[in-house]
């Protein structure tokens, strides 16, 4: 099966060689926007606005095009696209990890920082949500912890929407497909006048779910979810903007279609548990941002919260015995303030500062039903976690050479962490209470580095970049010894070089980049002694080393190719558990060695034809693995691959996409975990198809 990929894509490759000749042209995407110029690229994630070809990080770039093209409705969908980037695409909206370069974590704070305009994403939780109306996505591998900070030591990923001031126009898209897909969204973009613009969009999907429950008959991973937004943008004078954006999002979700894995056979059984499992939530967040621009400097200030509400019910032991029953609810509050100063323009010296602060409060409770013997166990969490720093960033151009630029940056960053504990246990109708207490804050103060230099040689730009990562330590929300109570911060060393180059007159693209990481006291996840639930520990030391490439061609007589690959060789180089299980020299799981990324797009305009105006057609071939799923590296996915087609007409005011997703029904398991003796898989997305109908007025 993966010769008949890699041939397909080789065909598809040749034959559009062709294009990278030919003159340039710009290709509408369904919003009727345009890709963006290849020289012209300018990364908004980097708080310094650092035009793509000289910024010393590697970065993937989805336009909207590119967003609409793959069919791209969530992060998790980005898994690939973005190379050595990987999410896996398991149990729920609430199961979200991201993992770059071998840098993530599976559960509690992330390794990769959101932000979703300039809102960021304190808590993975928050990570899986509907995307719609995007304008585009950067991902900037590699420690960000210089301007941005806690928990972004593998990167950060910025989403930015659609903005009124440059966009207008009203539209409503209607999709459906196999499995009971169907969705509903629209928006309307106004510029009320030359100084107020608004916009105005909802959004709706449901499925039935693609995987059915033995026991029930029922699927078991079933959905809606709804959400809206509205941007308000006033331009107060030449030099000043301010603007209000808020979103909400509530989901109702089936999810957890896990089955027991049978080691005679080597394969997954039928999904067969008798508790309804599922996951709710609703998402709150608006940011306030004010910026004051000049020809010398500009300032911005950012106001940003978020509100986080929901519920997790689920049958721990996916089995039809009655066992055991979790319920978890979580009520957050994240509130931060962000204001930073810079230089513009390109000059010899050029500055920013920044000051930052946060908030976030958490209201946890864990309520867990045990039917052998019969108990019920409660667990309450008040939690609070609030942070300041303090950081800058020079730039000295053409630094003892001409065409040289060296880049230092520097972070100070304190957070201190404080946990109220409530453990009370109802058995034979008698209430104990077996812990409530306030433990000792934690507190940390960290300096994070950074240096770079970039050399500019015509086309091209080679840049080398040393510095430091951080991702926070904190309590763990699930322990039954006192030493497992908390876990100490990991810190990393992110040595990079790459190059950035045009060719064909800037008709094609390339990115490449080498990296090693050294990371100390990495946290792991690990399952509590009795399986019921799970915790992070600090493993010893660790490294991540490898490459990655981007390829790409701008637009050319309507055709547009990618190529992403990424390889990562991740592995403990000291992890001792105990006095008899050493895992040092394993490789850390979760991280696929290789990541391969192939997009062709190629449209044809029809002259004279009363019908149509436009034909395209797109094809995403989409690879991972190998990667293990445990620490010891005893059970591993080989590596795979996906493709993605759409096809789609154009008349006009309307456009009628098909499209197609695992058009091979590949199989390959999307998650695998071990826990009260059993093991444990979830089967990756089945082949699904259907039609988008969208409308412009």
């Amino acid at each position: 099966m993966r010769t008949k990929y890699i041939s397909l894509l080789f065909l598809f490759f040749i034959s559009s060689q062709g294009i990278l000749a030919q003159n340039t042209a710009d290709l509408p995407d369904s919003s009727g926007m345009s890709r963006i110029e290849l020289g012209e690229v300018t990364i908004r994630a980097s708080r310094a606005n650092i035009k793509l070809k000289e910024m010393h990080a590697s970065v993937s770039l989805l336009s909207s095009a590119a967003i609409s093209e793959n069919e791209i409705h969530s992060l998790r969908e980005i898994s690939s696209v973005a190379p050595n980037l990987f999410m896996p695409d398991y149990g729920s909206k609430l199961t979200s990890p991201v993992y770059i370069r071998g840098v993530g974590s599976r559960i509690n704070a992330p390794s990769v920082g959101l932000y979703v305009d300039n809102v960021p994403h304190f808590e993975k939780a928050a990570f899986d949500f509907d995307f719609y109306d995007m304008e585009r996505i950067e991902v900037l591998r590699g420690p960000q912890g210089t301007l941005y900070g806690r928990n972004t030591m593998g990167g950060i990923i910025n989403i930015f929407t659609l903005s009124p001031m440059n966009y207008q126009g009203s539209y409503l898209q209607l999709s459906a497909g196999n499995y009971g897909q169907y969705a509903i969204h629209g928006g309307h973009y106004r510029k009320i006048n030359d100084h107020v613009a608004l916009s105005l969009a909802a959004n709706f999907v449901h499925n039935d779910g693609f995987f059915t429950n033995r026991h029930t008959g029922d699927r078991v991973d079933k959905m809606n979810s709804f959400g809206s937004r509205m941007r308000l943008v006033w331009k107060i004078s030449e030099k000043a903007t301010l603007e209000n954006i808020a979103g909400f999002e509530s989901s109702r979700q089936g999810g957890y279609p896990y089955a027991l894995f049978n080691d005679s056979l080597n394969k997954a059984e039928s999904i067969n548990y008798n508790h309804y499992s599922y996951y709710n939530r609703d998402i709150f967040s608006d940011a306030l941002v004010f910026n004051y621009n000049t020809d010398k400097y500009e300032i911005i200030s950012t106001t940003a919260y978020q509100l986080l509400d929901d519920i997790q019910k689920i049958d721990q032991d996916f089995t039809p015995d009655t066992l055991y029953y979790v319920s978890q609810t979580q009520l957050q509050h994240a509130l931060s303030q962000e204001v930073t100063a810079r230089s513009v323009g390109q000059r010899k010296y050029n500055w920013l500062f920044g000051v930052y602060g946060f908030f976030q409060y958490f209201d946890n409770a864990v309520d867990v039903d045990m039917y052998v013997p019969p108990m019920r166990l409660f667990k309450q969490y008040d939690h609070s976690i609030a942070g300041f720093a303090l950081f800058h960033q020079s730039v000295i151009h053409d630094f003892l050479i001409k065409n040289l630029s060296v880049t230092g940056g520097i972070r100070l960053d304190f957070e201190k962490d404080i946990l109220a504990y409530r453990y009370d246990r109802e058995m034979n109708e008698l209430l104990t209470n077996l812990a409530d207490t306030v433990y000792p804050s934690l507190k940390s103060l960290e300096v994070l580095p950074k240096i770079a230099l970039n050399y500019k040689k015509g086309r091209n730009n080679y840049y080398v970049v040393v510095a430091k990562g951080y991702k926070t330590g904190g309590f763990n929300s699930t322990f039954e010894r006192p030493g497992d109570l908390t876990f100490d911060p990991e810190q990393s060393w992110n040595y990079e070089a790459g190059a950035k180059t045009s060719l064909l007159k800037d008709r094609l693209y390339a990115d490449i980049a080498v990296f090693y990481i050294n990371w100390k006291n990495q946290q792991i996840y690990q399952t509590v002694p009795s399986g019921r639930g799970s915790m992070l520990k600090n493993a010893g030391h660790s490294s991540s080393k490898g490459f990655e490439a981007t390829l790409r061609t701008n637009t050319t007589r309507g055709c547009y190719i990618m190529i992403a690959y990424g390889y990562t060789h991740a592995a403990f180089l000291e992890h001792r558990v105990d006095a008899t299980t050493d895992y040092s020299g394993n490789f850390i799981p979760y991280v696929p060695r290789h990541t391969l990324a192939v997009q062709l797009n190629r449209s044809f305009q029809i002259k004279g034809s009363a019908l149509l105006d436009e034909i395209g057609y797109n094809l995403l071939y989409r690879g991972a693995g190998e990667l293990y799923w445990n620490e010891k590296n005893s059970h591993r996915q080989g590596y795979y691959g996906l493709l993605d087609a759409r096809i789609s007409l154009r008349r006009n005011v309307f456009q009628l996409d098909i499209w197609g997703r695992n058009l091979f029904n590949t199989g390959y398991e999307a998650f695998y975990f071990e826990a009260l003796g059993n093991k444990y898989v979830q089967a990756g997305k089945p082949f699904q198809f259907g039609f988008n109908a969208s409308f412009k007025f």
